[in-house]
């Protein structure tokens, strides 16, 4: 089974990245919740990655590698554009946005709570994110 894919920093392309996941996490016998929610992760920082890092460039690309490390799934999301700086982020208030109505913002609070490691990295001019998810 392929485990890695490369698109186009264009949202177009998130579809591709959910069925490519969707369609991967099937072969592991997970919950639809479970895989539903893991998908959804994946998405969130795709996204992400795809208009804050990239601008939405389509000469440019995201990878995404998935494998298996002893009973659990790891995304690899590796691209080029500009660094996340997870140290300069704060966790909203998730309650107070649904109250105001304010919309977006909450993305990687959601995926924190979804996979049970986030992690960011910049090597030179790479990035990539490692989600981890314990499925045994």
């Amino acid at each position: 089974m392929n485990n890695s894919i490369r698109v186009s920093c264009t949202k177009k392309n998130l579809k591709l990245i959910r069925d490519f996941v969707t369609e991967y996490l099937q072969g592991l016998a997970l919950s639809d919740v479970l895989t539903n929610q893991i998908v959804l992760a994946v998405d969130e920082i795709c996204a992400n990655l795809i208009i804050h890092a990239n601008n939405e460039d389509p000469s440019k690309y995201i990878y995404l590698t998935i494998t298996e490390p002893k009973d659990a799934v790891q995304f690899e999301i590796t691209d080029n554009g500009v660094a996340f700086k997870s140290n300069d982020y704060k966790e909203p208030d998730i309650l107070e946005h649904v109250r105001i109505g304010k919309k977006g913002g909450v993305g990687i609070a959601l995926v924190r709570r979804i996979m049970d490691k986030v992690e960011f990295t910049t090597k030179g001019d790479a990035n990539a994110c490692l989600l981890y998810k314990k499925i045994k």
